[in-house]
């Protein structure tokens, strides 16, 4: 009985993984390491997700809203990092240099150099 367990159970599993895997859940996030190829990317362009506006300009500043707040702040490109000094509304949410990757209209920005949270933005 333990052994019919074990094949459903695998069964499932694959089924899952294959689902998974075929949905682009996994697709490859090209690491961005050059300030023009992220201008290239972002410019003229807003960076959405739920609740989240974003436009980053090519001159340096942040702009958008979040959650019904502003979002204002700067950035500049440090050894291959998108470092950024953000306020939402009156918060200020500090500066943090990030590792940004792209996959198909998708932009990622990893917190602390790659080594942190990530947040995922549809280019628009």
């Amino acid at each position: 009985m333990g052994s019919l367990r074990m094949r459903i159970v695998s069964f499932f599993f694959y089924v899952f993984l294959f689902c998974f895997a075929s949905s682009g859940a996994w697709s490859e996030h090209l690491i961005i390491k050059d300030e023009n190829a992220f201008i290239t990317a972002v410019k003229d362009k807003t960076l959405k997700r739920p609740l989240i506006r974003l436009e980053v300009t090519e001159d340096g500043n942040i702009t958008g809203r979040a959650a019904m707040l502003s979002v204002t702040g700067n950035w500049t490109w440090e050894n291959s990092y998108f470092c950024r000094d953000l306020f939402w509304g009156s918060r200020n949410l500090g500066y943090n240099c990030q590792q940004v990757s792209l996959s198909g209209k998708k932009i990622r920005f990893t917190s602390d150099k790659g080594e942190g949270d990530f947040a995922d933005f549809t280019v628009k």
